[in-house]
């Protein structure tokens, strides 16, 4: 069943679009869950929260790409069920190291003009992310997106866990650039 038709099935409020939604978008959802909670059952509890959002969600929103639309769901309920959790036991500690890995490039705090300036970080990311070749955009969304470990990164792109190490590192530094270009102080 292709998104179109799961979408019409949430639009006529058809209980079957959760079942479709699990047939071709369960597999990607819980890998993403995965990568931020690593504990079979939160993820689990996660994907129910992703299907009861999207009911919820559509309508009134209709997304445009449906894939992405659940994935944004599931990180957000990941994240915020793993900062619920806050006990690093329970995971590898991705989410830290990743945002730690980050702070060098990314600003964590915005005052009182967060809102403007969230939109031009974003906007000034997307475009820096579009200029990059693709093994390197798609490593740095592996591992700041979805959060996979780096060994993981590795070995999915046949590379050395050092090679991936140095290509995160050079693209942090030339984000910050591109970032400092813009404007944008850190």
């Amino acid at each position: 069943m292709d998104d179109k038709e799961i979408i019409r099935l949430y639009l006529s409020r058809n209980e079957d679009a959760i079942a479709a939604t699990a047939e071709k978008f369960g597999g990607y959802c819980r890998s993403i869950a995965g990568n931020i909670l690593h504990n079979e059952e939160d993820v689990k509890e996660c994907i129910n929260d992703v299907y009861l959002s999207a009911w919820s969600s559509i309508p009134p929103r209709i997304p445009e790409r449906l894939g992405a639309f659940l994935g944004k769901i599931t990180r957000n309920a990941a994240l915020s069920r793993r900062r619920r959790a806050a006990a690093k036991k329970r995971g590898a500690g991705q989410l830290e190291l990743a945002l730690s890995e980050l702070s060098d490039c990314v600003p964590t705090a915005l005052g009182v003009e967060q809102g403007a300036e969230e939109g031009e970080i974003s906007r000034c990311i997307e475009n820096f992310l579009r200029a990059l070749p693709k093994d390197k955009r798609q490593v740095f969304v592996k591992r700041y997106w979805y959060l996979c470990p780096v060994g993981e990164i590795a070995r999915e792109y046949g590379m050395s866990v050092a090679k991936v190490k140095s290509m995160l590192f050079r693209t942090r530094k030339d984000l910050k650039k591109a970032l400092n270009k813009e404007g944008i102080e850190l």
